[in-house]
């Protein structure tokens, strides 16, 4: 009989580097090619089929003697395959119990480190998506806020908790394009502050926030959190500078690249947006102390399933002089960033514009599996 494994149970395995198994993609060659776990080879395999000689000789040369696991999207097809490899006398058989989707729910948590022994900074990754969040605290005033939570939200409580802090704000860089946000929800469960870039009130939000004007400061013991504008990627993107120990960039910069500037703005507005971008790149971001450690909102997942720049569980921060040093859009004057920004425009998020507007509360996502169908596959907020 097979077994089932979870999803975080193969991450955990291929994190420790164990690689006695091979992690076979049942999906369709194009969803596989999209977006798959790091390692997983590709045997396309049908609900209603049976396996045929071809296919068992193949996965025989594939797994040469190793352990099988089997991954489809939810779980089905991979259980299918899983039984039919049993029957065949496959001794050493798994299944990763709801597939891709659970593999997308998968969160690392990763402590950022500071100047203050007072002050906490707690990274949150998505896995699979590349989403990056952050719980910002003081262990002495045992008070935290939370910044970008995605729409699972019981960890951002939980991690508090485990530092002795109450969450007091919940804040959003900006409205997002490629997960769902769990800033109101979380707010709202807890009774605090949800609160955006002031600006976001010209995004015809349908719900109340409380405005952050450039230069407004939120105070965790003592600790500032300070709101900078930045706007390019989205109308009301904003980025928090913690203290003198980090900068909270949202999409406004990663650590190999700026967000796109056409996703609220249109193909059209994509000149527009890339002006902003350049004026809050080089008037606000790089005029920063290069000391402050640069935390984005996302880090670039490959298509399979690697990070761009950095890994699983180890935190995606690099000085801001280091980000500055690495990235080739510093060097470009005006004009040329605004046409490389606009000429070189990657593949929207997939389900973006749905995304936003449930995010701006002008759409509402029926159940947890509907929202999971809205964000299946990797960011793509980069330009």
């Amino acid at each position: 009989m097979f077994e089932t494994i979870t999803a975080r149970e193969l991450a955990d395995t291929q994190d420790a580097g164990v690689d006695d198994f091979t992690l076979i993609d049942t999906r369709p060659a194009d969803s596989y090619e999209s977006w798959r776990v790091p390692g997983a080879v590709n045997v396309p395999f049908g609900p209603t089929e049976t396996l045929g000689v071809d296919q068992r000789e193949t996965i025989a040369s594939l797994a040469d003697g190793k352990r099988i696991v089997t991954i489809c999207g939810k779980g089905a097809t991979s259980t299918i395959l899983a039984a039919e490899l049993d029957a065949n006398e496959f001794d050493d058989v798994a299944v990763v119990t709801g597939g891709m989707r659970e593999w997308n729910s998968l969160y690392e948590t990763v402590r950022v480190d500071t100047t203050s022994d007072d002050l906490v900074i707690v990274q949150f990754q998505r896995r699979a998506k590349g989403c990056l969040s952050y719980l910002v605290g003081s262990k002495r005033a045992g008070e935290a806020v939370v910044v970008d939570p995605t729409r699972h939200t019981d960890q951002y409580v939980t991690t508090a908790a485990e530092h002795g802090m109450a969450i007091t704000h919940v804040l959003d860089t900006h409205v997002h394009a490629d997960h769902l946000s769990g800033g109101r929800t979380l707010a709202t469960r807890l009774g605090v502050p949800y609160r955006l870039g002031e600006r976001a009130a010209e995004r015809d939000l349908d719900y109340e926030f409380e405005p952050l004007a450039d230069g407004a400061t939120i105070t965790v013991g003592d600790t500032g959190i300070e709101t900078l504008g930045a706007p390019g990627h989205t109308t009301e993107m904003v980025a928090y500078r913690v203290g003198d120990d980090a900068v909270l960039t949202g999409d406004s910069l990663f650590l190999d690249s700026i967000g796109r500037t056409e996703l609220e703005f249109g193909d059209e507005g994509a000149e527009d947006g890339a002006e902003m971008q350049y004026e809050t790149l080089h008037d606000t971001l790089l005029e920063l102390p290069t000391e402050l450690t640069v935390l984005p909102g996302h880090v670039t997942v490959n298509s399979d399933g690697t990070y761009e720049n950095g890994t699983p569980g180890k935190l995606v921060g690099r000085s801001l002089d280091e980000v500055r040093d690495r990235l080739d859009l510093v060097d470009l004057d005006r004009a040329a960033f605004v046409e490389q920004m606009v000429e070189n425009v990657p593949e929207k998020p997939d389900n973006y514009e749905t995304v936003i507007a449930i995010n701006r509360g002008v759409e509402s996502v029926e159940s947890a599996r509907a929202a999971t169908m809205l964000e299946t596959g990797a960011n793509n907020c980069a330009a």
